[in-house]
């Protein structure tokens, strides 16, 4: 896959977002989704004192990003790990605090344009969907294997997808017959089983249901629920975090956390609120931010991108 095609979203403003936090010397930044190294690249390049760690647990993507990073040298430490492991790798790493946290939680370009992967519900491809192949289920597994109401709640839940009852009875009736193996036939009963109003509207209709097994063979969700409280105790005072979600249910989960980090934990009606109940976080941007309209235009995977950010200003209530 070229380089040249991997546009990194909403790359300025992510930088601009955490500048202030990076702009000393020795400043250490975690790109915690790395994918082809985009976003990192642009981070050692704008802040030459900072130094990077990158995680990501598909091990191609760490090694494309190694090779577009070797010129930062020692600056750049790339290790293999899913990002609610971060307070483990900064442990190994001897780092106690960083500056700057960058999730990008998009599923990388490299992924959706590796046929072979099964993401892309564009091409037909055996239906993997596991960011890291050494571990896991596969997507084929949860439709081959799981019970009919547990496929309509992850349909609904991380799909949004209103025909989920429709698609799951077809997906059922389909799989006795032969279980799945390859992403065409999905896509196929997807479109057989839909009304056709519901075919006209948003796009591929197969879309909501391959989102929703990338979600559930990823544990993309508990993963994150792990990873936003964890990024916001590692920042020093001082230090920031940026999110980009592509999803509600991911821009709600970094929203509460941010939200509960901003908010005053004073019982109501002190006179003045000690310091242990003072916030801990200061949001940095009015809700979520939305990529620009060009940015659309030239990168049309940046569309349902959001971007939220946030600052520690204290230290933990002891």
């Amino acid at each position: 896959m070229s380089q040249s095609r991997h546009f990194p979203v909403m790359l300025q403003r992510c930088l601009d977002l955490l500048a202030p936090a990076l702009e000393r010397p020795g400043a250490v930044v975690v790109d915690c989704t790395l994918g082809l190294g985009g976003h990192s690249e642009a981070l050692l390049a704008r802040f030459p004192e900072a130094r990077l760690i990158g995680l990501d647990r598909d091990k191609e993507a760490l090694r494309l990003s190694g090779e577009r990073l070797a010129p930062y040298g020692e600056r750049a430490t790339l290790v293999h790990a899913v990002y609610d492991e971060l307070p483990e790798v900064l442990e190994r790493l001897r780092v106690p605090r960083v500056r700057g946290v960058l999730f990008d939680l998009g599923v990388s370009s490299m992924q959706l344009d590796e046929a072979d992967r099964g993401f892309a519900y564009a091409q037909d491809a055996p239906l993997d969907m596991r960011m890291d192949q050494t571990t896991g289920i596969s997507a084929a597994e949860v439709l081959n294997t799981y019970p009919p109401g547990e496929l309509v709640r992850i349909l609904r839940a991380y799909g949004e997808e209103k025909q989920a009852k429709r698609i799951v009875s077809a997906i059922v009736r389909e799989r006795e017959k032969e279980p799945f193996d390859n992403s065409a036939r999905l896509v196929e009963l997807i479109r057989d089983a839909l009304p056709q109003a519901a075919k006209r509207t948003g796009g591929n209709p197969a879309k909501r249901t391959f989102q929703a097994l990338r979600i559930e063979v990823n544990g993309e969700l508990s993963v994150l629920e792990r990873a936003i409280p964890a990024a916001v105790k590692a920042l020093d005072v001082g230090g920031r975090v940026a999110v980009l979600s592509y999803h509600s249910l991911e821009d709600r989960l970094v929203k509460q956390v941010f939200a509960a980090g901003a908010a005053s934990t004073a019982p109501p009606g002190l006179p003045v609120v000690p310091e242990r109940y003072q916030p801990r976080l200061k949001l940095l941007t009015r809700g979520a931010e939305l990529p620009t309209e060009e940015e659309i235009a030239e990168n049309r995977r940046a569309a349902p991108a959001r971007l939220r950010g946030a600052e520690r200003i204290r230290e933990d209530a002891e």
